[in-house]
């Protein structure tokens, strides 16, 4: 096993390799200096000269890309254009909002899921299961922005339960010590900011979570269903055990070896597709920070936002490969 999570970790080196590779050849084909989108249309030919030859720009392609590597190891990502901020800083202060957002939509498509699959899964071509199926259906193809706005439009604007956007309320006040608010609210024993920061996390957490949730319910469903199909359910079931039992000792574990895999997939995807869902709700994380970027045609926001999205991409599924492992032994070994 411990062979197995060396060659699983040592992976991650050279897909980042790769990675960084695409983003630099993606960012050297774009239209524009630059240099010039750092200092502005009004920069003098020198500044830019001097700016050209601090980013290696005047280098041959080789070289530039070397120098990108270098300063990436050593995670200096450059300045934003309009706030001047080191984009470094900026990801410290954003990411924590996007990782809140994903972990809660990624456990209300567990919960939900994983149950609504298991209930399918036993009682299949009930009522419930076709309903289930269809709502499943409903949720992968509905548009995230689409249902945001719904919701928004709901629940926020019409009936009043929910805040329209932001993290927290203005005047609830609370001390801010990892940039994660709902664990900073626990830790220093903040009530009231708890349930303002998660009366905030709601809507924006609900619309994330159809998607994956749908994903997660049709794939439990379908592994359940084959599962239930063994002849070792069958000796159980002949043994007197209730369904209840068969189902949750026997027939679980093994149906949810296939569904760790996508759900550790599904959160990789959250973490770098939480744009649509950060924009609409106004919510301050990493995805609606690269929106921004790209509106304004940041390169420093771009570059830096790439890499981190692949680099939480690739960590998150190494991490399912080794859980995979773990609950299915005979992985490590093949």
């Amino acid at each position: 096993m411990l062979g197995f999570i060396i060659r699983r970790t040592l992976i991650i080196i050279p897909t980042l390799l790769g990675v960084s590779i695409v983003v630099f050849l993606l960012l050297s084909i774009t239209p524009g200096d630059p240099a010039e989108l750092l200092l502005g249309e009004r920069a003098t030919e020198a500044s830019l000269e001097a700016m050209r030859e601090y980013l290696g720009l005047n280098e041959p392609l080789y070289v530039q890309y070397g120098l990108f590597l270098k300063r990436l190891v050593k995670f200096d990502l450059g300045e934003t254009i309009w706030t001047r901020q080191k984009v470094s800083t900026e990801i410290k202060e954003r990411f924590p909002a996007t990782i809140e957002l994903s972990l809660a939509a990624m456990f209300l498509s567990c919960l939900f899921g994983v149950v609504l699959g298991i209930v399918s899964a036993s009682r299949q071509y009930s009522i419930f299961d076709y309903l289930s199926m269809v709502g499943s259906l409903v949720g992968v193809s509905m548009p995230v922005f689409w249902l945001g706005l719904m919701l928004m439009l709901v629940f926020a604007l019409n009936l009043g339960w929910f805040p329209v956007s932001g993290r927290i309320s203005t005047g609830t006040e609370l001390h801010v010590i990892t940039n994660f608010y709902v664990l900073d609210a626990i830790l220093t024993r903040n009530w009231k900011a708890l349930g303002d920061v998660l009366h905030h996390l709601a809507l924006p957490a609900i619309a994330l979570s159809t998607i994956p949730m749908a994903i997660v319910a049709r794939m439990t469903r379908s592994s359940m269903l084959e599962v239930l199909r063994q002849d070792y359910i069958k000796t159980a079931r002949a043994k007197g055990l209730s369904e209840m039992k068969v189902v949750l000792k026997h027939a679980l574990r093994n149906g949810l070896i296939p569904v760790v895999t996508v759900i550790g997939l599904q959160f990789g995807i959250l973490l770098g597709g939480a744009i649509l869902t950060e924009t609409v709700f106004a919510w301050p994380g990493v995805g609606k920070w690269i929106y921004e970027g790209v509106v304004k045609r940041d390169y420093m926001v771009i570059q830096g936002g790439t890499m981190l999205v692949a680099t939480a991409f690739v960590v998150v599924n190494t991490l399912v490969d080794i859980l995979y492992a773990v609950i299915n032994p005979r992985i490590s070994v093949k």
